[in-house]
């Protein structure tokens, strides 16, 4: 008798201090946010692009504090707005955040079953597809290797813009000049050759359909069965483009392979697909096949090409628009270089602060991007007393983080001089995040430099080239819209006069 009943006061006794802690302890949910219908609430969210998106979630944010919670399909997005929690989440915890979500239908097929460098999980592919570009394409020796096309394309571009300019009489739409020379520049290091205007123009043609169709064929990724009934349309029309990606990219890199073959690399200025050629996959221990080169090659493309004119344009726009500006830098250049000076040379650009001014403020105020592509974690994470899931997205606001007036005053303006009192400003945000245009962590772009130095270098020729002014009779709108990046709404006409 005694026994069974120091057995019960025991079981007692445990339930009883268990529900004490139970009570004291503090129950971990997903982040707030609206509430949610099922499949009802996740199809509103799917018909919104991000641009639609973006001043929605800036009132939820405002409601429920920096970390809120959408249910879009069947995962849980987590949406960041505050720069510190960025930094805590990006840099003093990147292993736990650096990892990817699971491609869907339609980014499987684009990304080759994720074997891209912005898809791959994190792990060894990802690792292998990053090192072999920040050290085959993007070390400072090869970045200077394309020196010479550089200038050509930068050539090239003044004289179309002065062709242009010469058969209107009053203003010119630049973006598809700036695009063009992008292409042209990617093309060039992606494929090892200057190829004709023909191919470049296929290429650009391939690459830009399938971008600028990005927000009609996301709603394909979710439901997947369900859509390819209901959507079977835009199903065709998406795997058409990706073909005629394949067929226009597949026999290029055919052709450098056998070049590569028949002559080796002497004499040959190393290419973008030269480095994947020779390249293997240390878990699958295969070479990449075609249709992951053509991924890869892409991506490359397209991480050099559309960011980088949408970047020009806005930077341009905002030179039209404050002409004190523009005149400040071709002052700085002429004060520097000499009053004679007809070119700025690459060298040339770090004796140019307010140049490198202009450009970061150009991406602190237009952030091409205003989300950097969703990270995911590699497992359950308590994050700000929050649970982030390890089936969701966590996704982080970049425009909201340049724009924060704690940090910038009167954020909305574009004052370069800011960057002239801040020495120690870090675009990577290592130390402290301020803005994140190139996003920050383990998943940064690795292009980052090479895309500074196109831009100063293509700037500072530009406003030294030509005076950028508004046509007559309009005004520079900055409005925005949402196309693969964040372009303006109306394109920047601007009337040029030759300055050399």
């Amino acid at each position: 008798m005694e026994t069974w009943f120091i057995i019960l006061v025991s079981l007692s006794l445990c339930i009883l201090i268990r529900a004490i802690f139970s009570l004291n302890k503090k129950t971990i949910t997903t982040p707030p946010g609206p509430s949610n219908i099922p499949i009802i609430t996740s199809i509103l969210w799917l018909r919104k692009t991000f641009s639609e998106l973006e001043p929605i979630l800036r009132s939820l944010h405002a409601k429920y504090g920096p970390v809120i919670t959408l249910r879009i399909g069947s995962h849980r997005a987590v949406f960041i707005a505050d720069r510190s929690l960025a930094h805590q989440a990006l840099i003093q915890n990147g292993s736990l955040f650096s990892d990817r979500p699971k491609a869907l239908a339609v980014s499987k097929i684009i990304s080759s079953n994720q074997h891209n460098i912005s898809s791959a999980s994190y792990g060894a592919t990802w690792r292998t597809l990053r090192r072999n570009l920040a050290s085959e394409m993007l070390h400072p020796s090869r970045v200077k290797s394309f020196s010479e096309i550089r200038k050509w394309v930068l050539h090239t571009l003044l004289t179309r813009l002065k062709s242009d300019s010469s058969q209107s009489n009053n203003s010119i739409k630049v973006i598809h000049h700036f695009q063009y020379a992008m292409f042209c520049l990617l093309v060039f290091m992606c494929f090892g050759e200057q190829l004709d205007d023909g191919k470049v123009r296929d290429i650009e043609r391939v690459l830009r359909q399938m971008l600028l169709g990005f927000n009609r064929f996301n709603i394909l990724n979710f439901w997947n069965r369900v859509t390819r009934v209901l959507f079977r349309k835009r199903w065709k029309e998406f795997l058409r483009f990706r073909k005629e990606q394949k067929d226009v990219f597949v026999p290029l890199i055919r052709a450098r392979k056998q070049k590569r073959d028949k002559k080796g690399c002497d004499g040959f200025v190393v290419s973008y697909v030269d480095t994947l050629l020779d390249l293997e996959l240390p878990e699958e221990k295969r070479k990449l096949s075609e249709e992951e080169m053509v991924s890869l090659c892409s991506e490359f493309m397209n991480a050099g090409t559309d960011t980088t004119s949408t970047a020009l344009q806005w930077i341009t726009a905002n030179l039209v628009k404050y002409p004190h500006v523009q005149e400040r830098v071709v002052e700085e250049i002429r004060n520097v270089l000499g009053e004679s000076v007809r070119e700025v040379k690459e060298e040339d650009l770090q004796k140019l602060p307010y140049l490198k001014a202009v450009i970061l403020e150009g991406l602190r105020r237009h952030p091409p991007g205003h989300f950097v592509l969703p990270h995911a974690v590699t497992e359950d994470v308590v994050f700000n007393d929050y649970l982030v899931p390890k089936n969701g997205t966590v996704n982080f606001m970049v425009a909201e983080m340049g724009w924060d007036p704690k940090v910038w005053e009167d954020p909305m303006a574009f004052k370069p001089e800011r960057f002239l009192n801040d020495e120690g400003f870090d675009i990577t945000g290592s130390k402290e995040i301020k803005m994140m245009p190139f996003g920050a962590g383990r998943r940064i772009c690795p292009g980052y430099n090479l895309a500074l130095l196109h831009l100063e270098y293509f700037v500072a020729n530009l406003v030294l080239n030509f005076e950028w002014k508004v046509p007559e009779g309009l005004d520079v709108d900055l409005s925005e819209k949402q196309e693969f990046t964040v372009v303006m709404k109306n394109a920047l006409l601007v009337h040029l006069s030759p300055r050399i």
